[in-house]
C-alpha cells in the first residue's frame, strides 16, 4: 500500500484484511474459515476443509456456485458413499483426490468416497498473515491437510494462498509429499466452479482446446456447445455434462480458461502449469436449481473405475518425492 493512500485510512482493515472466524449455524456450525477482502475482491477460505474456497465475490457480486446442501462443514455425509451427493456444496474451488476422483465406487471391496478424501480434510499449521514490502501488500494463508492410513498411504500437502491488495487475482501454490516407504498412485483434480449471477446464458468459453471427449452420450450430442452455456432447463430435457480437453499452452507451459459475460464485461479466468497437470475437464449443468460452470484442471481422467482397477492410467509418486501444482484464479473486467 502506497504512503500517500495511507493519509485517507486510519485501520487499513478498511482495505484488506483476514480475519479468522467460526460459523455458528446449521451445518456450518462449528466451521473454522478465513474471510478475505482485498478491496474489490472478497473469499472464504474454509480452514477445517483443505483450505478450499467457498465463496468468491467480486464488487459484491457472486462469482462463485454454491449448490442446493449450501455452506457446511465436516460431517457424516462427506466420504459415506452416495450420501456425499448431501453435502458436496461447490464453492469457488475444491480439492479432488488424492486416492480417487469422480463418483463414488467400491473396487476389490475397497470404498472411494466421492472426489476422495482429501477435501474434507482440516489444516494443520494454520497461518494467516498480512505482509507489507513497500508498497506491496500480501494477505498470505497457509496449512498443511494430511491424507493418511494405518499400513497405507501417507501422503501430506502444504497449500499457500496468496493475493495482492490492488489486484483482482488468487495464487494457489500446492506441494505434495509422499511420506510413504511405497511408491503411490495419486489423482488430483481442481474442481473451479462458477455461477450466478456472473453465470448466465449469454457466458461463452476461451479456451485452446486441441481434442475434446464426452463422458456421456447426452454430452456427446451436445459437445458443439461445449464452449457456451445454456439458458436453465428442467431435469426431465437435459442432463450434466462433462467434458475432456487436451489443451494448447504458452512458451511457459501456462494454460488458462476464461468464461466470459459479455453482457457484464467480465471474465473469469483460470490459469495453471500444464507441465503439472496436463488435461482438463470442463463440467456444465444447465439444470434449474443446479446451474453451474466448472473448469478443471487434472492430472487424472474421468475414466473412473478404470484407473483403480489398473494404476497404470495414473501417475504415481515414488517414498518422499515431491510434486507442486499452481493456480491462478482472476477476475478481469472489460472482457468481451
Amino acid at each position: 500500500m502506497k504512503i500517500e493512500e495511507r493519509q485517507y485510512v486510519g485501520s487499513t482493515q478498511q482495505l484488506f484484511n483476514a480475519r479468522v472466524v467460526r460459523f455458528q449455524e446449521g451445518r456450518a456450525d462449528q466451521m473454522k474459515a478465513i474471510i478475505v477482502k482485498n478491496g474489490l475482491l472478497s473469499f472464504t477460505i474454509m480452514a477445517d476443509k483443505c483450505l478450499d474456497i467457498a465463496e468468491l465475490s467480486f464488487k459484491g457480486e457472486n462469482i462463485s456456485f454454491l449448490s442446493k446442501p449450501g455452506l457446511q462443514g465436516r460431517n457424516q455425509y462427506d466420504t459415506n458413499g452416495g450420501e456425499a451427493q448431501h453435502s458436496i456444496m461447490g464453492g469457488a474451488f475444491f480439492t479432488c483426490g488424492l486416492q480417487n476422483i469422480g463418483a463414488s465406487m467400491i473396487v476389490n471391496g475397497r470404498s472411494y468416497a466421492m472426489h476422495g478424501r482429501i477435501r474434507t480434510t482440516p489444516a494443520e499449521h494454520l497461518s494467516v498473515q498480512t505482509i507489507e514490502d513497500g508498497d506491496n501488500t500480501l494477505i498470505k494463508i497457509s496449512g498443511i491437510m494430511r491424507e493418511a492410513e494405518l499400513f497405507g498411504r501417507n501422503f501430506s500437502l502444504k497449500r499457500t494462498i496468496t493475493t495482492e491488495y490492488g489486484s483482482s487475482s488468487i495464487h494457489i501454490h500446492d506441494e505434495l509429499v509422499n511420506e510413504s516407504f511405497n511408491e503411490e498412485p495419486f489423482c488430483i483434480l481442481y474442481h473451479c466452479n462458477t455461477g450466478y449471477p456472473f453465470l448466465n446464458e449469454d457466458c461463452y468459453m476461451i479456451l485452446d482446446s486441441k481434442t475434446q471427449r464426452s463422458a456421456t452420450d447426452f454430452a456427446k450430442k451436445n459437445l458443439d456447445r461445449w464452449d457456451v452455456m445454456d439458458t436453465p432447463s428442467d431435469s426431465a430435457t437435459v442432463e450434466e455434462m462433462v467434458y475432456m480437453h487436451e489443451v494448447g499452452c504458452d512458451e511457459h507451459n501456462i494454460s488458462s480458461a476464461t468464461i466470459v459475460n459479455p453482457k457484464k464485461n467480465l471474465a473469469y479466468q483460470l490459469q495453471w502449469n500444464k507441465s503439472q497437470m496436463k488435461n482438463l475437464m470442463e463440467w456444465k449443468s444447465p439444470i434449474k436449481g443446479d446451474y453451474v460452470w466448472a473448469v478443471e484442471p487434472t492430472n487424472a481422467t474421468f475414466d473412473g473405475i478404470k484407473i483403480m482397477q489398473d494404476q497404470k492410467l495414473v501417475e504415481t509418486m515414488k517414498p518422499f518425492e515431491r510434486r507442486c501444482f499452481d493456480l491462478d484464479i482472476s477476475i478481469i473486467e472489460n472482457c468481451k
